[in-house]
């Protein structure tokens, strides 16, 4: 009898280990809302145009969004289909330049699995890197770089793996060190900066980006705060 309620209560022992090991659950707890993939915030393919023109807002085709661009010159960015891609061109950007795009109702949540899709193409040694804008004011440049000089390229990457400096703007200057903590939980503005002066008309050196998609969750704007069109040209 001894014997019989021992080996029941070492099979009893072993279940309640092997139940102790299993993963938890799937769906529940911070841990799964953390993993979940961040929704659609917004896409920007450009309109269409058959030359190669100042970029303005009339070139924006989402219409929930507020164009901003800084540099030096007032005709820094273009906007061209040349190799049948709608596209930004930085091959006038006199100096380091910087592009954004607001969203008119909202800020957007960049944390956990937020992330930025581009698609993009690169000329000399110039690179592509991602800027925030946050409701604070405080300007954000990424160490993440695409530099794609044989084609476009379709690439993306996550914001809570970028490292971040801080952006003296509307000058478009890296300052400090890198940051040791950001809080992306309320971004005003997402964009892309070039950090070396355009070549000119050919093949010297530009950046192009021929669309960009945010994934995050939108926050509700306070009533209060608008984008701030002043930077636009």
């Amino acid at each position: 009898m001894k014997r019989h309620i021992y080996s029941g209560l070492v099979m009893l022992g072993i279940t309640v280990s092997a139940l102790a090991q299993q993963p938890a659950a799937r769906g529940g707890g911070r841990g799964a809302q953390a993993a979940r993939p961040a929704p659609l915030f917004f896409k920007e393919t450009w309109k269409d145009s058959t030359a190669n023109v100042p970029m303005t807002q009339a070139f924006v085709l989402n219409p929930d969004l507020q164009l901003n661009m800084y540099g030096a010159g007032k005709e820094d960015f273009n906007v061209t289909n040349e190799g049948n891609v709608p596209h930004i061109w930085t091959g006038l950007c006199a100096s380091s330049c910087a592009l954004t795009l607001s969203h008119h109702d909202s800020l957007v949540d960049l944390t956990g699995k937020a992330k930025i899709r581009w698609f993009t193409k690169t000329s000399g040694f110039h690179e592509i890197r991602p800027v925030l804008k946050l409701a604070d004011g405080t300007w954000l440049i990424g160490d993440h770089v695409d530099a794609n000089t044989f084609d476009y390229h379709e690439s993306e990457f996550y914001l809570s793996e970028v490292r971040w400096l801080k952006l003296d703007m509307p000058k478009v200057q890296t300052k400090g060190t890198l940051l040791d903590k950001v809080d992306l939980s309320k971004v005003e503005a997402v964009g892309f900066a070039d950090l070396t002066p355009g070549s000119g008309h050919g093949t010297g050196g530009y950046s192009d980006v021929g669309w960009i998609e945010v994934y995050g969750k939108p926050v509700k704007r306070d009533g209060a705060a608008q984008p701030n069109a002043g930077a636009a040209k």
